[in-house]
């Protein structure tokens, strides 16, 4: 009896070692926790009480890649999907297409994402929708375009006005921290960006593999105390620029084109992917979300 006791206890959320792998312990999870919504710890450590279901098929937006189980965000982040997605049709879309937001708990992800684990960040795909009365299966196989050149520099034939207008209003909403590019795509805003454009054009980052979809990060909402904010980057702290400077500049430079280090240079120590995070990696709350109801 007592060895039955100790298996069932090793074998439930309030059993979980603090060295399991997170990543397979939240991405098992097939539901949310009966908790109130709270986004706990940062983007890319930590993991999310009381979320809510994106449904899957809305009247301005659909759900992509269902099998993965990530269309869960905080209220806050479903509400802005479903504002933005009725903005996407005022500007000649039928809607958005959404990938993933977060896994039902949060936390880290079985595969991909490093972020995505407090339900505060959405992938929202390039791919202007023609349906959105898609199958299951269609959501499957369905891929989204890209609209960044081969060479990385420019923006090519699939960039539109409607792609800069939707990121425009995306970013206009005040709940919104940053939002993820490709490096071609916040170069190409900036040649026609003026004076009003600085306010939001500052959130429009530059980043590695967005060119498919971009991707928006909210605030921490009001309530989710132990949430993390983003620390402001030195863009973010100079003058209220619009990050159409020497930041921006460093894309087509040293990043396309990387000098040349001198073996004298000591190599990085390789930073561990979330992945690899076990429970003691994670925000001490994220096991009492972990073995909620």
């Amino acid at each position: 009896m007592r060895i039955l006791l100790v298996l069932i206890l090793c074998l439930t959320p309030l059993g979980v070692s603090a060295q399991s792998l997170a990543n397979q312990l939240f991405g098992a999870r097939p539901m949310p926790s009966l908790q109130a919504p709270e986004a706990i710890g940062s983007y890319a450590n930590g993991c999310a009480a009381g979320l809510v279901r994106l449904p899957e098929t809305g009247p301005t937006w659909q759900a992509m890649r269902l099998s993965r189980n990530r269309n869960w965000g905080h209220p806050e982040a479903i509400e802005y999907v479903q504002e933005l997605s009725r903005r996407a049709v005022q500007i000649g879309w039928n809607g958005l297409y959404i990938g993933d937001i977060s896994q039902p708990r949060g936390g880290p992800m079985t595969s991909g994402h490093a972020s995505h684990q407090i339900g505060l960040d959405i992938d929202i795909w390039m791919l202007p929708p023609r349906r959105l009365d898609l199958s299951r299966a269609e959501r499957e196989s369905l891929s989204s375009i890209s609209v960044r050149s081969e060479d990385q520099r420019s923006v090519n034939a699939n960039w539109t006005r409607q792609h800069r207008e939707l990121l425009r209003q995306a970013a206009l909403d005040p709940r919104v921290d940053r939002i993820f590019v490709a490096a071609a795509v916040k170069l190409e805003m900036c040649k026609t960006a003026t004076r009003a454009d600085t306010p939001w054009l500052q959130k429009i980052r530059p980043a590695v593999g967005h060119n498919y979809h971009f991707h928006v990060r909210l605030q921490c909402p009001r309530g989710s105390r132990n949430c993390v904010t983003q620390t402001p980057t030195v863009a973010e702290l100079s003058n209220g620029g619009n990050g159409c400077d020497a930041t921006l500049d460093w894309w087509v430079t040293d990043f396309l084109n990387p000098p040349r280090r001198e073996r004298t240079e000591p190599a990085q120590p390789r930073r561990r992917h979330p992945r690899e995070f076990t429970m003691a990696d994670l925000p001490a709350q994220c096991q009492q979300v972990l073995a909620a109801p």
